[in-house]
């Protein structure tokens, strides 16, 4: 009875989607990170001071790339867990 709910599962490979998701996961994340550990790595590197040394536009990047790491992660596993769903090895 309950083999007729058993549905064959393919796995195949991820879209271009996933890889997206996964490197821009991954270049914010390390934006996130080297933002957090150095603060005045804008004033440094382009010899402006956007917010006048208030540190607001750092706090403001810390706040973004967190949001677009989290949303890629989560982008990156819902288009993982449809290419590679939970059962597929076991149904084999």
């Amino acid at each position: 009875m309950a083999l007729h709910r058993l549905q064959h599962h393919s796995v195949g490979p991820v879209r271009r989607r996933f890889w997206a998701e996964t490197a821009l996961g991954t270049l914010s994340g390390l934006l996130f990170l080297v933002t957090l550990v150095w603060r005045d790595w804008i004033e440094l590197l382009f010899g402006v001071e956007p917010d006048a040394g208030s540190g607001a536009l750092e706090w403001l990047i810390v706040a973004v790339t967190a949001l677009v790491t989290v949303l890629c992660a989560l982008g990156a596993r819902m288009e993982w867990r449809r290419t590679h769903p939970a059962g597929a090895h076991s149904l084999r």
